[in-house]
């Protein structure tokens, strides 16, 4: 864990940051940020990247995590941030909001494969950092969760797209429900292939 390392330079407000939510073509992205009290706990054993985890053990660690860490933030990029900026610089932008919305200021922050440039603090991007890093395997969660939780929401103000399912995704039933119903305000016109559709 890269955690070690920083830790025993001394380093103990360490920030975890990842996202949720490159790849939809439909919704938000959402960054999340957080530090841990003592990230080499036991408490934080079963942390790990959200992808490999169950929808119930995601839920369940995000309330541990929640309700254990110094500090966390959650942030939302929308759809009209992200055709108008592109996807990576509202990734970027969206961590710096993360970071700065932490109730406690981190002494160093490790992003999920993504440097963040001119950062205040001292940042390091790394290589799969949600399973090498349980601060951003935290962070991970804590996005996925939420990210999950508001395509639920979506699901029941768009009906017809199946977006509680695919959680926005580009699948053959989504692609399906995109030719019978149209594209929705929450679908992102800057993706190739909601553009394709709306040149047709």
């Amino acid at each position: 864990m890269i955690e070690h390392t920083l830790l025993s330079a001394g380093i103990s407000r360490i920030a975890g940051v990842d996202e949720a939510g490159r790849g939809p073509c439909a919704g938000p992205l959402v960054v999340a940020a957080v530090i841990l009290p003592k990230p080499t706990s036991d408490l934080w054993g079963d942390i790990q990247d959200s992808k490999k985890l169950t929808e119930k053990k995601r839920e369940e660690l995000f309330d541990l995590i929640t309700k254990n860490a110094l500090a966390f933030s959650i942030k939302e990029i929308s759809v009209e941030e992200i055709d108008s900026n592109g996807l990576h610089k509202s990734n970027i932008e969206g961590m710096r909001r993360a970071i700065s919305a932490l109730q406690i200021k981190p002494e160093y922050v490790l992003t999920d494969g993504y440097a963040i440039p001119g950062l205040a603090q001292p940042n390091l991007a790394v290589w799969k950092g949600d399973q090498v890093s349980v601060s951003v395997g935290a962070a991970s969660i804590l996005a996925k969760v939420h990210r999950d939780r508001l395509m639920v929401d979506l699901d029941l103000r768009y009906p017809g797209y199946g977006l509680a399912g695919h959680k926005g995704y580009i699948t053959a039933a989504h692609t399906a429900a995109l030719k019978k119903l149209g594209i929705s305000e929450i679908h992102r016109k800057s993706f190739a292939n909601i553009a394709e559709l709306l040149n047709n």
